[in-house]
């Protein structure tokens, strides 16, 4: 029964770390961090390095830097376009480290479900802000920050002390997420195609008043 609690455990922390880590990266950091730090919680050989103050100090400047960034309009498009470069790989190592010192190929699995499933949430949080940037007012962005530095710090505390609890809500996450990616997609392209009409009409007038 231990045995089945630890494999668990470490499950939930493994995708609850990738899964986070989609969505805001730093906060996953300082937390996993500040809480090893304090003796809060034991983290995997694989984990540790987050407690080192370098990593906590950089992680602290970069999401205060993600928090301002994140609840300006368009801004926040940019940095999550530049950050899938960054948050999909992180999910795969902090995945890869969560599940201790195993099997290379249970690392390596972790790895490939975690950066699949950081992938999905990222991907997520982009497509929903794109869609909220079609508003003008800024509340929206502010809301939706709020509510995401939420969730990751939610998240990960759930993952590490409620693990089944957490696993329940990510199952539900998935197929809300595969239900909801198709149309968000749709939503994006058609936004897309707006403002490319747009732009082409734009264009065409400016050429219309050259001529003339």
């Amino acid at each position: 029964m231990d045995d089945l609690n630890e494999i668990i455990k470490t499950i939930s922390l493994t995708m609850g770390a990738a899964w986070a880590s989609g969505i805001n990266l730093y906060a996953t950091i300082l937390v996993l961090g500040g809480l090893g730090v304090t003796g809060n919680i034991v983290l995997p050989p694989g984990l540790e390095i987050l407690m080192n103050p370098l990593v906590i100090g950089a992680a602290g400047l970069m999401y205060a830097l993600e928090f301002f960034a994140d609840k300006v309009p368009g801004v926040d498009t940019g940095w999550d376009t530049v950050h899938t470069f960054i948050r999909i790989p992180a999910g795969v190592m902090l995945a890869a480290g969560a599940v201790g010192e195993v099997n290379p190929a249970v690392a390596i699995a972790a790895g490939l479900v975690g950066g699949g499933l950081a992938t999905s949430a990222h991907a997520a949080k982009a497509g929903t802000r794109l869609m909220i940037n079609a508003s003008p007012e800024p509340v929206s962005n502010w809301t939706a920050s709020v509510m995401e530095d939420v969730a990751v710090i939610t998240g990960v505390w759930a993952a590490l002390y409620h693990p089944v609890a957490f696993l329940a809500c990510l199952i539900l996450f998935i197929l809300l997420l595969a239900w909801a990616l198709p149309k968000l997609w749709e939503a994006v392209t058609s936004f897309f195609s707006f403002l490319g009409r747009m732009f082409n009409s734009e264009k065409a007038a400016e050429s219309s008043d050259t001529r003339l």
